[in-house]
């Protein structure tokens, strides 16, 4: 008898724990095993151009997925999923071993209308398997501006482990590169969903509540999508005339930082990641051998050639080695070291107006010779090289300034030649720029000495309409520079234009210009081809800066497409006539 009333006290003592010290606890238990959450995702913020013009949204997609059951979804569903996705079962068991909770497990994002028509006939083939509605981003301009917007997918292993912590959750679709992975946070919006009661087979019974996903926060740019597509047309044009494969253009405001265009060449289609790209579409990109994935505009590092001399010309006049008027002799060579002018042109007698017009290296060669390096390095930095712009996009590359320091430190022969130093005076040599900083350092002429940091975001816009956040532009440094030696720099650059390497190319355009035409030597092939510019040369506020790759002598290869840029940007036709 005691024994049974002590086994009786035990099991009314224990119930009464369970359902009263952790009744809420297993209450919950209970709810997770008959609710399930289904989620909602929320729509991507938009992006507009500066101009209200629509450039990336959403549309209705169908999502394949998994809703957890109370039992493991079996091999032959999984089998028979794979067949009708053309999903390895392999990846689909991944993706549910790594699964946690009980939201769905997407498999495959949008699918076309007859998968949907075939999972909701056949439900008894398919248990467990659900049919989501999700917003799809659409790039409505496929490839155009493509390196800047960036495209989304759906986040892997290693950023979950990364991001975990930050809300993300597998099966979330992410930026993944552009302006789609800088401002992901306030792009993805606020996901919903529902609260469903299933029953001990898994199979919704019905809806208990329901939370709206928020939309995510749009963005407005700085880029003018007219004067982008023109860009892009012009390149694509130049490419086909000349049988070149690769090149970059960007197009910005100096006074302001703003990037109005940016093209990279060869380009893909962001389309492709959003709905979840095919191993074969894979490969075609990944083993072009012309990277079409690269943004080239921030991360293609080229010497700069002759464009450089506008720095090695700032120098000179800054440190007073040479005087505007003094006339230095070009033989076709320098008297020191036998380096000269492409297909050895001899200028004869040239100030320093006349020898940045016609790019002479003969000239630059001994400005650099007086100079020296260490100071060619420092006012490449004061112009901003060899660092990151800053600019609000991943994977921005820094360059490389010639110095001392890097040579000593990566070659067995660290000493410094003069040679070394002519090559960097005409920027060649160690010295690498993205078209970016090409566009920087021009930029900086053309708002006398100011650097403005290159931003392609003007405003972020709530779901509401209000301003979350308006950018301003940002000044990061002035050139210690007289202004007068600026001007010089400047009236130099516009005869460029006028008489110089691109008089040629300019003749009729109606609004003034400055320019530097620039041939980078390239070790791999065929010459780089440069063209540096900014306008209207009294009020400038715009600055075009183009490589194209393997392109020859820029004035041939890179100007064409510069001319075409700036009558876009101007809204001249091409005779450097006003539109009608």
């Amino acid at each position: 008898m005691i024994i049974s009333v002590l086994v009786i006290a035990v099991l009314i003592g224990r119930a009464a724990y369970l359902q009263i010290y952790q009744g809420e606890y297993y209450a919950g238990l209970a709810d997770g095993n008959r609710i399930r959450i289904v989620p909602s995702m929320a729509p991507r913020g938009t992006f507009y151009d500066r101009n209200g013009e629509l450039l990336v949204t959403n549309r209705p997609g169908f999502s394949v997925s998994l809703l957890p059951l109370t039992a493991p979804i079996s091999d032959d569903v999984i089998a028979r999923l794979s067949d009708l996705l053309k999903v390895p079962t392999d990846e689909i068991k991944t993706k549910i071993a790594g699964h946690s909770g009980f939201n769905p497990i997407r498999i495959k994002t949008d699918v076309t209308p007859d998968i949907v028509s075939i999972i909701e006939e056949q439900k008894s083939q398919y248990p467990g398997v659900v049919i989501e509605v999700t917003p799809i981003r659409d790039y409505i301009l496929k490839q155009e501006g493509a390196h800047t917007f960036g495209y989304v997918s759906e986040i892997n292993d290693t950023e979950l482990e990364k991001m975990k912590d930050e809300g993300y959750k597998s099966g979330d679709i992410i930026g993944k590169f552009g302006i789609e992975k800088i401002y992901d946070k306030e792009l993805r919006g606020e996901n919903g969903g529902q609260q469903v009661e299933v029953d001990v087979s898994g199979k919704p019974v019905q809806i208990l509540g329901r939370k709206e996903p928020v939309p995510g926060d749009d963005l407005e740019l700085t880029i003018d999508i007219k004067l982008q597509q023109a860009a892009e047309k012009a390149v694509d044009e130049q490419l086909t005339q000349i049988g070149a494969h690769a090149a970059a253009a960007v197009v910005m405001n100096p006074q302001t930082g703003e990037i109005l265009a940016m093209v990279s060449r060869p380009a893909f289609d962001p389309n492709l990641f959003a709905h979840g790209i095919s191993s074969k579409e894979w490969n075609q990109l990944n083993n072009n051998p012309y990277h079409p994935m690269d943004n080239k505009t921030i991360t293609g590092e080229y010497p700069p050639g002759s464009t450089f001399k506008i720095v090695t010309g700032t120098a000179a006049l800054t440190e007073g080695v040479v005087t505007p008027d003094e006339q230095i002799f070009d033989s076709g060579h320098h008297w020191i070291i036998p380096k000269g002018n492409a297909d050895g042109e001899a200028l004869g007698w040239l100030n320093f107006r006349s020898a940045l017009a016609h790019s002479d290296n003969v000239y630059f060669y001994e400005m650099g010779n007086r100079l020296g390096i260490d100071r060619l390095e420092k006012y490449a930095r004061m112009f901003g090289l060899g660092a990151k712009t800053g600019i609000d996009l991943p994977y921005e590359a820094s360059g490389l300034v010639a110095n001392r320091r890097y040579k000593e430190k990566n070659f067995d022969d660290g000493e410094w030649y003069l040679s070394e130093t002519f090559d960097a005076a005409i920027g060649q040599g160690f010295n690498l720029v993205t078209p970016l900083q090409a566009a920087m350092v021009m930029g900086e002429i053309a708002a006398d000495g100011k650097r403005y940091k290159p931003h392609v975001v003007n405003r972020i816009i709530a779901p509401d309409g209000s301003v979350v956040k308006d950018f301003q532009p940002e000044l990061l440094s002035q050139l210690d520079v007289p202004e007068e030696d600026i001007k010089l720099v400047q009236d130099g650059l516009h005869d460029v234009t006028k008489y110089g390497t691109a008089a040629s190319s300019f003749r009729g355009f109606t609004v003034d210009i400055a320019g530097k035409t620039g041939t980078a030597e390239n070790s791999q092939g065929r010459d780089h081809g440069w063209f540096v510019a900014y306008g209207p040369f009294d009020n400038p506020n715009v600055v075009v800066a183009v490589i194209v790759e393997n392109g020859g002598y820029g004035s041939q290869s890179a100007v064409p497409i510069g001319r075409k840029i700036l009558e876009a940007a101007f809204g001249f036709n091409q005779d450097g006539g006003d539109k009608k």
